[in-house]
């Protein structure tokens, strides 16, 4: 016996009594989080969607149990519940918040997607509603901003004259006939919904009664998947808080910034600015300095500083950021036959340098120094840096790479 599905015909029915046809236990399933032991239920009749066509289950509850997930198997539609039922009739409730919240987004998405194609011939390959948005898939070239704003203001328009929306029962040969957004394959009867004046789609999910209950609708933003476009939205009472957590954000960036929110984007595009001018300076100054105090370091080297034929420079730069060290060693390793062992206290960073001319391989000897303290790092024969996994052996580091060469 199929269970009849209520909500095919009336989205808004929130209550209903049933008959229990079976009630099995089945193991904990932690891939879809579940770790006890639950319970599926098929009813004759249920007004609890389950996950299909992008949009999610229903929760609610059966009797006493609480529903933890719908599934559609077949002709039969399975309630997994967290305990069991006993036999005979059973009344059930929908969360209504929730079925709502999906009714407003899928049919937002529906109008949405009717735009698209309508106005600029993209049409929609695929729709996730998700827990915090929804997306849609667009085939076709990239959506421009202008693009977005006009499906967006299309959408919004048709909802502000709040047009009906009816379910109708149609083959496939009467919906072309109609003017069916999508083609479909299937044969049988078809479940559509159709949205006066603006779209006729079949489709099985929860929708709104007409389309100033969606609200309103909010595209957020785009990106590129594989060879689609995703195009992220919200709906109805989504809309309204995104919007009021977009202008608080907006709000306190300005606070921040010392300005108007409308003066927010300009004095944002200033201060990046200011920054970007600060380090190239900041930048400039380092490398001086790093260049003085090489040519200084150089020039105070013993001579038995020499190891092999070269001069090797190693220090410990107590409080130098980690990009200094950088700095540091390469200008030590411009001048002739000098390798530079230079290392920071604070970050546990070495750095390995060298003169072309000192024929060694800054890379293998960090490798080696590496395997002896402990941690990562890689690099090229002529510079290479790592991170020790303790900073306290940084000394030792720079003994063995001393030893080393």
């Amino acid at each position: 016996m199929a269970t009849h599905r209520i909500y095919y015909d009336n989205a808004y029915e929130r209550e209903f009594s049933a008959r229990i046809l079976s009630c099995e236990a089945i193991p904990p399933d932690v891939s879809a989080g579940r770790v006890h032991q639950a319970w599926a239920v098929v009813l004759d009749r249920t007004a609890l969607y389950p996950a299909s066509g992008g949009q999610p289950h229903d929760l609610g509850k059966l009797g006493d149990s609480n529903v933890l997930e719908v599934r559609d198997e077949g002709e039969d539609i399975v309630h997994i519940v967290d305990r069991e039922l006993p036999g005979g009739s059973v009344a059930g409730c929908v969360d209504w918040n929730r079925r709502f919240d999906h009714m407003q987004q899928h049919t937002g998405q529906h109008l949405l997607s009717a735009m698209f194609q309508e106005r600029f011939g993209l049409p929609t390959v695929s729709f996730h509603l998700g827990e915090d948005f929804c997306t849609i898939d667009l085939r076709g070239p990239e959506p421009s901003d202008e693009i977005l704003e006009g499906t967006e203001r299309a959408a919004n328009r048709i909802i502000f004259e709040d047009r009906p929306i009816v379910v109708r029962y149609a083959t496939r040969e009467q919906l072309a006939e109609m003017g069916v957004r999508k083609q479909v394959e299937r044969e049988g009867i078809l479940r559509v919904i159709e949205i006066a004046g603006a779209d006729l789609q079949p489709c099985g999910g929860t929708h709104v009664a007409s389309t100033g209950q969606i609200g309103l609708v909010l595209v957020r933003k785009r990106s590129k998947v594989r060879q689609d476009w995703r195009i992220e939205f919200v709906c109805g009472g989504r809309a309204e808080r995104f919007a009021r957590g977009d202008f608080r954000q907006l709000r306190e960036v300005a606070q921040t910034l010392n300005c108007a929110p409308e003066e927010a984007v300009a004095a944002a595009k200033r201060m990046v600015a200011e920054r970007d001018a600060h380090f190239a300076s900041l930048r400039a100054a380092l490398q001086q300095l790093a260049t003085a105090e090489a040519a200084l370091a150089v020039q105070a080297l013993p001579a038995e500083a020499a190891v092999g034929g070269v001069r090797v420079v190693d220090r410990i730069l107590d409080g130098a950021a980690a990009e200094y060290l950088g700095l540091f060693a390469t200008a030590l390793a411009k001048h002739e036959k000098v390798i530079a062992l230079v290392a920071g206290p604070q970050s546990g960073d070495v750095v390995f340098a060298q003169h072309p001319a000192a024929g060694r391989d800054m890379a293998a000897l960090l490798k080696q120094v590496l395997g002896e303290v402990g941690g990562k790092g890689g690099g090229a024969r002529d510079f290479a840096r790592g991170k020790l996994a303790d900073a306290a052996a940084l000394r030792r580091a720079l003994e063995l790479a001393r030893a080393m060469l």
